[in-house]
């Protein structure tokens, strides 16, 4: 009996000890999705921010090596003629000290001359042009390696925003794939999508933009993304007014600047809209109060009301 009794007393324990798992809240799971979703844009506009200043360095870098290039031709011109002065003053003699001096590196060529016994029998000008001359060459050289520094430093920045990209989507799908497949399908809808129009009237070079955006909608979010069956945000609304011959780049804060300021009571289809901040997400107005675009991985390019995000405000490109 008391052995009956004690096995049950431990079975008892033992199931007491494991709870049963709890069903995940469906409402709190969607705002964890969200807000993954949320923080990965984030990481990836300042990737794209990173990228065209990247860009940029490297054009710098490449202007800053021809510059160098050039400065160290001019630099070993002079040289020469102050080499040739110093040798025309020593023809037919034992040139002896003046060896070391024409032997010298760019460096110590200048300081060699300095302290040479005939340097006051020399030209002033070359002097003076040599000294000028390295100088340059010296800031260029400066510059060239500080540029070279920055690169390196962004790109490890571009690395860093990448992998927080790759690491909160694979948390989101972490979560997703915990549910059941119908639970699944409500998280990744969106409330707050509509019905795309079936015409968006737009006026000007915006139809293009709109009629390619629109074309769009069903298409897949892919962070960095820039079609032609992919997109993430920035990269849509750039595709999409590069078909009106309009060049954006491929960042939301980026695109904030590409144009007019346009108040809300004054938006026309075509017209950009940006949210969050720091900006992070662009869409574009089509008009009705409604937007279309990239949204994020779960909801892809769809329809949306003007007001389903934190609006910051929007502008008018071209």
């Amino acid at each position: 009996m008391s052995a009956l009794v004690l096995a049950g007393t431990v079975v008892l324990t033992v199931n007491g000890s494991v709870p049963a798992q709890a069903e995940p809240d469906i409402d709190d799971v969607r705002a964890r999705v969200d807000r993954l979703y949320e923080e990965a844009e984030q990481a990836q506009e300042r990737y794209n921010d990173a990228k065209l200043e990247l860009s940029e360095l490297s054009d710098e870098l490449d202007s800053l090596e021809s510059d160098e290039v050039r400065q160290g031709d001019e630099v070993a011109r002079v040289r020469a003629d102050v080499r040739d002065s110093v040798i025309r003053q020593f023809q037919g003699q034992t040139l002896g000290p003046a060896a070391e001096l024409l032997n010298a590196d760019e460096d110590a060529f200048l300081n060699e001359l300095s302290t040479f016994s005939t340097v006051s029998d020399l030209q002033d000008s070359l002097l003076s042009d040599y000294n000028d001359e390295l100088k340059a060459y010296s800031i260029r050289r400066k510059e060239t390696s500080e540029r070279r520094d920055q690169i390196a430093e962004l790109e490890a920045d571009l690395k860093d925003e990448k992998d927080t990209v790759d690491e909160k989507l694979a948390e989101a799908e972490e979560l997703l794939d915990d549910l059941e497949a119908e639970e699944r399908a409500a998280i990744l809808s969106r409330d707050g999508d509509v019905r795309a129009p079936s015409s968006v009237p737009a006026e000007g070079r915006a139809a293009a933009a709109v009629q390619y955006l629109m074309a769009q909608v069903g298409d897949a979010y892919v962070y960095g993304a820039a079609g032609p069956d992919a997109f993430d945000c920035s990269g849509l609304t750039m595709m999409a007014w590069a078909q009106a011959g309009v060049s954006l780049p491929h960042s939301s804060s980026a695109q904030y600047s590409s144009g007019a300021r346009v108040s809300e009571s004054q938006l026309m289809p075509g017209d950009l809209v940006f949210y969050y901040s720091p900006i992070s997400h662009v869409e574009m107005y089509i008009g009705n109060g409604l937007i279309a675009g990239a949204a994020n991985p779960g909801a892809g390019v769809r329809v949306a009301d003007l007001h389903s995000m934190p609006y910051v405000g929007a502008v008018r490109p071209g």
